[in-house]
């Protein structure tokens, strides 16, 4: 009795270790939650009903509501004490996850960074205008040609009179803001450096990015650093102080006021002395994945001192 109850000890104990090492080993998931505890202020009158779509591998969200997050957690014996909160794109007007969000999830995880997801606001739109914007377009159609327009203050918004759209890009920076305080506020228990906080949005995304590092607002809802990914600012960008918050900024050489509104920032940035990449790619518009600018975003994190320089 005394060698069986010794054998069992034994397996047990290497039962224990094994499923400590794949814990450590294993990325977490935090399925979607509420981001706030009570109803979303500003949008309680709003009318149109949240709806998925989903084409494949893609999933486009209108009418948001009531923002939700998820959360995507490096295994612990790979965190680095990173985290992004990332912005889906979709023209103020929906969200678009694809595969390609889910392989920039996934790549980010590998460098040991935590990824909060947000679905943030957006302007609600009928089902009407969201059956017409949901219908594929014919596979002969020529390519968007994007119109030119007059950066000012690196401001690149196309409807910067637009109420509707302002509104919805207030709330939307509100969003942003609560999930970075979110993110201070869960730092030790996500094992996250409250110093190293960012922002990467694509599209529209990267624009609420700018309005949530441009607006006033606590430290711990504004970002440490933000990654735009063809995501222009829509508000105006003020030169920044010492200390500012480092850019990284990619985008398309043809993707005309994102193009353009990305350089003004660039230069914005860098007559002041503060921290900036820009990256111009000569390839198709919306083309662009995770494969061609990670590599350069992840050696850039590590020479700002967001990311450790040796694994």
């Amino acid at each position: 009795m005394g060698v069986y109850t010794f054998a069992i000890g034994i397996l047990l104990t290497l039962l224990t270790h094994s499923t400590l090492i794949a814990a450590q080993t294993r990325s977490t998931y935090i399925s979607s939650q509420p981001l706030y505890d009570n109803p979303a202020e500003g949008s309680e009158s709003w009318i149109y009903e949240r709806q998925v779509i989903e084409s494949g591998e893609q999933r486009t969200i209108y009418n948001t509501i009531e923002p939700v997050y998820e959360v995507h957690l490096p295994s612990s014996d790979n965190a680095t004490g990173a985290a992004v909160v990332m912005l889906p794109g979709g023209a103020m007007r929906w969200l678009t996850v694809s595969a390609d969000r889910s392989a920039q999830i996934e790549t980010l995880l590998a460098q040991g960074i935590t990824v909060v997801l947000l679905e943030y606001r957006t302007l609600q739109m009928t089902p009407e205008e969201v059956e017409r914007r949901s219908t594929p377009p014919p596979a002969d159609a020529p390519p968007t040609v994007f119109p030119k327009m007059e950066i000012r203050n690196g401001n690149a918004n196309p409807s910067p009179d637009d109420p509707a759209l302002n509104e919805v890009l207030r709330l939307a920076t509100e969003d942003a803001h609560a999930a970075l305080r979110l993110v201070h506020e869960n730092a030790q228990q996500w094992k996250i450096n409250p110093d190293r906080i960012g922002v990467i949005g694509t599209s529209a995304g990267g624009g609420v990015g700018f309005s949530a590092l441009m607006a006033d607002a606590p430290e711990e809802e504004k970002p440490d650093f933000l990654v735009s990914i063809f995501g222009p600012s829509l508000v105006d960008i003020q030169a920044p102080a010492d200390d500012a918050a480092p850019l990284f900024l990619v985008t398309e050489a043809n993707h005309g006021p994102v193009t353009d509104g990305l350089l003004a920032i660039f230069s914005i940035w860098k007559d002041a002395g503060q921290p900036v990449e820009l990256h111009v790619y000569e390839v198709p518009n919306f083309s662009m994945t995770v494969e061609l600018w990670g590599p350069r975003l992840f050696d850039w994190m590590r020479e700002q001192g967001i990311l450790p320089t040796v694994r």
